[in-house]
């Protein structure tokens, strides 16, 4: 076997349709709880019952596995708020060795992360006395340590907020030691409160909204040449200059600077450097379409090109593969990923499909509900293909009846060498007795080679065919760097070996 699993037929549960499926192991569940998890509230499940779970498998988990997740989800995939969950609950069961503190000082990547972690210590330790941070963990504390000295003032003053925990209670609670005099005169400004307020494009725009003009053509002009003026400095960063697109056209900048911001999206190394999830273009892509600025299909354009970037490493999918694509449009994948989001679970399996659709020669694209329906689309166009998906929402159903698509393959005797399903593994059967395992071991006596790759979107801990077999995989997240598990399947490896690889 491939897994963990040491008895046959005891990893064998039902899903939340009440479906036939496999119970993952430890590992593989703390995997796909992880990595699907913004900590909202999904369709089966209720952010606090997440937090659970995720405690309850790092009990269950090697210590160094869980550290070597937590890096994985924040370098790799990354996020940020699951990372801290793993580092502070780990802490709170694993001592007597330096995983904690590795652990730690691998997922603080930015200065605020020092104060959240430290405000998700206090919560999960449901401390309501004064000294809510008392009694920190010595391993939480040594890994703080190593990540105050890895910051310079900007980076500090950045981020240095008027929240729960701030970064004076920070300095306080951890004692770091200086590396040198400049470190520990830059620790005195923060205990002072005297760091020098940043220039950010926040700061800028936060002053100007704070000034009186004389009339609405004024304040107009003002923020126009406030936009322009930062486009020109190139100090905002990529992220925020997505979020701000639509405000940039609104303000009526000049085409010189639209032509600077195209220059900025679709550089290459900018769109690598800022690690986006895919799903953020997709939502920049549909807040500006809704735009009626001439420049806007100018825009359009350039996300559409960043958005190639994430696609560009997906190896495996030569001229002599054949591919299809089917993705999960079913009812329980219509909940957003966070509460202030309007992207949908649905919209990230649409959007990773399109993406592995963009690199694959021969590809056939669908989608599944209560039926299944083939959506042929463009190569090209990886956005475009997106809402082209999205704008047939409804024309297949509801329900979760996955078992289809193998149906289909089966029936017309249709030879497929990777059979590519982006799920959130709740499949079921809501017209017959027929299953997706038994149709899958039918369909590999007249396709013995073909192979099925799950990727689950919501990790709720099963799936619906058994993954200890040889021809089935499973992998979970919503970056683009998922697909790099493919490439590590295609060596003999899987995503469980992918994240041991991990170095503390």
């Amino acid at each position: 076997m491939r897994f963990n699993f040491t008895t046959k037929g005891m990893n064998k549960t039902v899903n939340y349709e009440g479906e036939p499926s496999y119970r993952l192991s430890p590992e593989w569940k703390l995997y796909t709880s992880a990595v699907t998890s913004s900590l909202s509230d999904k369709f089966y499940e209720r952010a606090e019952t997440r937090v659970e779970t995720l405690r309850k498998l790092i009990a269950e988990c090697d210590p160094v596995f869980v550290a070597q997740l937590a890096v994985y989800a924040r370098r790799k995939m990354n996020m940020r708020s699951v990372p801290m969950v793993l580092a502070v609950e780990l802490a709170k069961v694993h001592r007597g060795d330096s995983t904690v503190s590795k652990m730690v000082s691998g997922i603080v990547q930015r200065a605020d992360e020092i104060t959240e972690l430290l405000a998700y210590y206090q919560m999960a330790n449901m401390r309501k006395d004064t000294k809510k941070l008392n009694k920190l963990s010595k391993q939480l504390q040594a890994g703080l340590q190593d990540a105050l000295n890895r910051f310079d003032e900007y980076q500090f003053a950045k981020y240095n907020r008027d929240a729960e925990v701030k970064l004076r209670d920070a300095l306080f609670l951890v004692h770091p030691k200086a590396k040198d005099e400049a470190q520990q005169v830059l620790f005195n400004k923060i205990v002072n409160n005297e760091l020098e307020t940043p220039y950010t494009w926040e700061t800028e725009l936060s002053a100007l909204g704070q000034t009186k003009f004389a009339s609405e053509n004024e304040k107009e002009i003002a923020f126009r040449t406030k936009w322009e003026e930062l486009i020109d400095s190139r100090k905002i960063g990529y992220m925020a200059l997505m979020r701000n697109l639509r405000n940039i056209l609104e303000a009526g900048v000049s085409k010189q600077h639209i032509e600077s911001v195209y220059e900025t999206l679709s550089n290459g190394d900018a769109v690598r450097r800022s690690k986006q999830l895919p799903f953020r273009f997709l939502a920049a892509y549909r807040e500006i379409s809704k735009n009626n600025s001439a420049y806007a299909g100018r825009v359009l354009d350039a996300l559409e090109q960043a958005v190639t970037v994430s696609a560009e490493n997906i190896s495996g999918f030569d001229e002599d593969t054949t591919v299809l694509i089917a993705c999960d449009v079913s009812g329980s994948m219509q909940s957003p990923v966070s509460p202030n989001s309007k992207i949908l679970s649905y919209d990230i399996g649409l959007m990773l499909a399109m993406l592995l659709k963009s690199r694959c020669k021969n590809a056939v694209t669908g989608m599944f509900g209560d039926s299944w329906k083939v959506i042929n689309v463009p190569t090209q166009g990886i956005l475009s293909n997106v809402e082209a998906f999205y704008r047939r929402e409804g024309e297949v159903g509801y329900s979760t009846n996955g078992y289809l698509v193998i149906e289909d393959l089966l029936k017309n005797k249709q030879q497929i060498d990777k059979v590519m399903m982006f799920t959130d593994c709740q499949l079921w059967n809501s017209r017959n007795e027929s299953k997706i395992t038994n149709l899958w071991n039918d369909y590999k006596k007249i396709s013995p080679n073909s192979k099925l790759y799950l990727f689950d979107l919501s990790g709720y801990g099963n799936t619906p065919l058994d993954i200890t077999r040889d021809d089935v995989y499973l992998i979970a997240g919503w970056s683009d760097k998922v697909f790099d598990i493919i490439a590590a399947i295609d060596r003999g490896g899987d995503a469980l070996a992918e994240i041991k690889e991990t170095v503390l």
